[in-house]
């Protein structure tokens, strides 16, 4: 197996030695931004509309990022060309840089880059037709009067939290609520129900990230004649939900069969969820016959 490169600074190296100072601040403050992207057959998945939220979410946070969208987008391919993996995940990772031990931003100097491509398996291919139980976590989303949940920052403490509690109840994920009691989003996915046919997933002022794999799966599912709704819910909706699936960049399509101890609809992955986990690998692997890189 080729060894990993990794992209950092302008530059490849080996896994074992690819590093960036003690004094940078994403390790010091988590003060940084990052994406988590897709190649599937040798094409990246959605790379523009990734692109575009991580400078989103570095301006948000006013990190200036010397390189444009486009050398950033070349940067990825040239990840993946380097690591021949044409089926893989990257993470793209932007630092505000090596400042000192102070929170001064402005002692920072330039923004630090970084471009790991790798394998990713967050549930057992099994799992995927068995579905998961998740949790409601006590741990609530950091609320957008905090930080905007738009911003992909790396500081993921509160869903760390989140994700312990969830292995300590035995399950691989857990839901998070908002401050008001409604549900939010996973600890790193977005969370669907099905209810009569229609689909329902939370509204982005309940304090969510919009997951591009979100938005893939609502565009899916208005493709194929579902009703697709973004509504504030609570856990009784989710108690009551006939279907439930996760969504994100790693996870891809996750059904979720239990919630806190209650079986949703049958105890096995719905069909609505079946319909959209399998026009969604069409996609992804159907792109990836006309482009690749």
């Amino acid at each position: 197996m080729k060894a990993a490169k990794v992209y950092i600074n302008g530059k490849f190296y080996g896994k074992a030695e690819a590093a960036v100072s003690v004094y940078d601040h994403g390790l010091l403050y988590g003060d940084g931004v990052f994406e988590g992207i897709r190649c599937y057959g040798g094409r990246v998945f959605r790379l523009e509309e990734h692109i575009r939220r991580l400078y989103d979410s570095a301006r948000a946070v006013a990190i200036g990022i010397t390189e444009t969208r486009k050398e950033m987008e070349d940067i990825v391919l040239e990840a993946v060309r380097i690591n021949e993996k044409p089926d893989c995940y990257i993470r793209l990772v932007v630092t505000r840089g090596t400042g000192d031990l102070g929170l001064n931003p402005d002692n920072c100097g330039k923004s630090t880059v970084i471009a790991i491509v790798d394998d990713i398996a967050l549930y057992p291919r099994e799992i995927y037709e068995k579905g998961i139980a998740i949790i409601t976590a006590a741990t609530r989303r950091t609320g957008p009067d905090s930080l905007d949940p738009g911003i992909k920052s790396l500081n993921y403490l509160n869903n760390i939290m989140a994700r312990i509690e969830a292995k300590r109840a035995g399950c691989m994920e857990a839901v998070m609520l908002n401050r008001e009691g409604f549900v939010a989003e996973c600890t790193g996915d977005n969370i669907f129900i099905v209810r009569d046919g229609q689909l329902a997933t939370p509204h982005p002022s309940a304090g969510i990230l919009r997951g591009i794999t979100r938005d893939t799966a609502m565009v899916l599912a208005r493709g194929m004649g579902i009703i697709v709704s973004e509504t504030l819910m609570t856990r009784y909706d989710l108690y009551r939900a006939d279907e439930c699936f996760l969504t994100g960049t790693g996870a891809e399509i996750m059904p979720v069969v239990s919630v806190d101890g209650r079986p949703v609809g049958t105890g096995m992955p719905g069909q609505v969820t079946k319909m959209i986990s399998h026009a969604y690998r069409s996609l992804v692997y159907g792109e990836a016959k006309t482009e690749k890189v």
